[in-house]
């Protein structure tokens, strides 16, 4: 029989690419998300059964042990950018991390990979680096031998990054930018999952890996590439932080004062406490080349999925040719 892999969050922006790659390999792949029925298009990886989303809440024993009986391996991908309601940063990806570790090795999984992030750090003043390392902490109790990939922004058709971005430039003549100069070192996902498959089909890799792309670009770069991709000029404002910081507060009382009826999408405090730190691979870490992995340039993959917010859309590149036979 086919082995199988449980993988937490597997119908997210990481997991669908890892559970696509697995069933490929021909991997039992077992979704573990909250809302099943908004997860059912992963069937459509794999053979009729052999991909299937099953409901999961990271945060109750029962819910999490039903879905790890009988497998092989588990992938962790879950993780939050903001806190809402009752998944705070320290319940998803410290406690919940924690929790899939330890009921995983009680019931005999033998790798376990967990996706984390660049900055992971205990003793960060920011509750989201703060509660990743948290969580790679509980792993490695538990598994020893477990893979920590720490990949930096993660770009792809469905990232929550170059296309939150590109959308702001279609309705703004202006960027507001926290961090302009903060560096950044953009991974494509289809690396990450490429990774996820190395440690889940060699059981020799293990220990912790920075992922990043082969471009260090500052934030402000980074938008004048969306821009120039999209077609599009805006003028970029640069936020200084401790206006940003103020905004933070200001959005987050907000949130907290509304309990929640006004959430806080556009900048947390903790959101600007990341963007002070450059967000690239460290000069004596383990990344994707130790996992013989030719790590893929942002400008082979953005036109393929920012094209939708030119202009002239899926035009644009027409209307380019025709001026060329005009002149």
């Amino acid at each position: 029989m086919s082995k199988l892999v449980t993988i937490f969050g597997g119908s997210g922006f990481v997991g669908r690419y890892v559970a696509q790659r697995m069933a490929k390999q021909g991997w039992r792949v077992r979704v573990a998300v909250r809302r099943p029925n908004e997860a059912l298009f992963v069937r459509q990886y794999g053979a009729v059964g052999q991909v299937e989303p099953v409901l999961c809440n990271i945060r109750d024993d029962a819910s999490v042990t039903k879905v790890i009986i009988g497998a092989n391996a588990v992938v962790n991908c879950v993780g939050i950018l903001s806190e809402i309601g009752k998944n705070t940063f320290k319940d998803v990806q410290a406690l919940g991390a924690e929790r899939v570790a330890k009921i995983s090795s009680e019931n005999g999984v033998v790798n376990f990979i967990q996706i984390s992030a660049i900055g992971s750090n205990e003793g960060s003043s920011s509750n989201y680096a703060r509660t990743k390392a948290l969580g790679e902490a509980s792993v490695l109790k538990y598994f020893p031998d477990a893979t920590i990939l720490r990949p930096s922004i993660i770009f792809g058709p469905e990232d929550q990054f170059f296309n939150r971005f590109a959308q702001m430039a279609t309705l703004s003549p202006f960027l507001p930018l926290v961090g302009a100069h903060t560096k950044f070192q953009p991974v494509y996902v289809g690396d990450v999952a490429s990774a996820v498959e190395k440690a889940l089909s060699d059981y020799s890799i293990s220990g912790i890996y920075e992922l990043g792309g082969p471009n260090i670009e500052t934030f402000s770069e980074l938008m004048k590439r969306m821009l120039g991709v999209i077609q599009r000029r805006r003028l970029m404002l640069k936020v200084p932080f401790f206006v940003a910081g103020i905004m933070g507060k200001s959005l987050d009382l907000l949130k907290a004062i509304t309990f929640g009826l006004f959430p806080n999408n556009i900048l947390t405090q903790d959101q600007v406490k990341n963007l002070q730190i450059d967000n690239i691979v460290s000069t004596d870490a383990n990344d994707l080349s130790d996992l013989e992995i030719r790590p893929t340039a942002m400008e082979t993959v953005l036109p393929e999925y920012l094209w939708r917010y030119r202009v002239s859309g899926q035009y644009a590149s027409i209307k380019d040719s025709a001026k060329g036979l005009k002149n």
